[in-house]
């Protein structure tokens, strides 16, 4: 089975990657790309991910046996899972609802717990109208995962989905976007069963 190389930084983004390439069983090598220093817009890997961000993959056995350089980490996701028939349902239905949540981390959690990450630690002056802003709407976004989790296991249902690895580590930042999960219980125990899977471990720790 060919290796998949994985680029990479440890951010949520980065790690939603490696646990899905941890959960499926795939092969891969980390490369990683320091955004801290810069790496990401070096013309190599910029051939690779045009947009400068991370993750990015390269599977030399993508579709037709031909090699297939991908970027953005929902198209990744839905990409692997294709590739290995895992953690996306074949029912139409099933399939769908699993990606209506896929597309809630990629619309929602993941732009506006980021904003909140900014304007909570990272800003070189506080700005009260950032702060409020993207921490109420996060918070708003924590309501309505703890309403849906009341009632499934998972955010798509009742199984473990593409759209609970998108949305895990995010919410690993918790501490960021200064929320107590304590506060959403329903989150909290999807959060602490998801956290104890040993391929989320590892894939949590990538790159090393």
């Amino acid at each position: 089975m060919a290796t998949i190389d994985l680029y990479t930084w440890g951010t949520p983004n980065g790690r939603k990657v490696s646990v899905m390439l941890e959960e499926v069983g795939l092969p891969y090598a980390v490369h990683p790309i320091n955004i801290g220093r810069g790496d990401q817009f070096t013309p190599e890997f910029q051939a690779i991910n045009p947009n400068g961000k991370i993750p990015a993959i390269v599977d030399p056995d993508g579709p037709g046996g031909k090699r297939l350089a991908l970027f953005e980490s929902g198209a990744i996701l839905i990409y692997l899972a294709e590739k290995t028939g895992k953690l996306l349902p074949a029912d139409a239905a099933l399939r769908y609802v699993t990606l209506q949540w896929l597309m809630f981390q990629m619309g929602g959690v993941g732009p506006m717990f980021g904003q909140a990450h900014h304007f909570i630690r990272f800003a070189k002056e506080r700005v009260p109208y950032g702060i409020e802003r993207y921490s109420a709407e996060t918070r708003r976004l924590y309501g309505v995962m703890n309403k849906r989790l009341a009632d499934v296991a998972f955010l798509a249902g009742d199984h473990y989905t593409i759209a609970d690895i998108a949305t895990f580590p995010w919410v690993a930042r918790h501490d960021y976007h200064e929320v107590a999960l304590a506060e959403f219980p329903n989150v909290e125990r999807w959060f602490n069963a998801i956290g104890a899977r040993p391929a989320v471990i590892r894939g949590m720790a990538v790159p090393a």
